[in-house]
C-alpha cells in the first residue's frame, strides 16, 4: 500500500472519529491536529508529500482514537505504530 491510499485512510478513520479535515496551503510543513473552539481539526498541508502528511496524520489518529478498539487495515496499523511516535 502506498503513502497516498495510507494517508486516505488515516484521513478517513479521523473522519470517522468526528475530526474535522481542512486542506490548506501550509508551505509544506505537513500540518497537524488542534482543537478550535473544542472541536479537533486536522490541518492537511496541500503543499506536503504525502509521507510527512501521513505520519502526522498517523501521529493524530493515535492520539485522538482509541486504535486498540476499531478495526484498522493491517497495513494502516503498521504505519501508525512504526511511524507515529515519531512526531509526537
Amino acid at each position: 500500500m502506498n503513502e497516498q491510499r495510507i494517508l486516505d485512510e488515516l484521513l478517513a478513520l479521523l473522519a470517522g472519529g468526528g475530526v474535522t479535515i481542512r486542506r490548506e496551503p501550509l508551505g509544506g510543513n505537513g500540518g497537524g491536529l488542534c482543537a478550535v473552539r473544542g472541536q479537533n481539526v486536522f490541518f492537511l498541508d496541500t503543499e506536503a508529500g504525502s509521507g510527512e502528511s501521513a505520519a502526522l496524520c498517523a501521529a493524530a489518529v493515535r492520539k485522538v482514537l482509541d486504535i486498540e478498539s476499531i478495526y484498522i487495515r493491517p497495513e494502516v496499523r503498521q504505519f501508525i505504530e512504526e511511524r507515529s511516535d515519531l512526531k509526537w
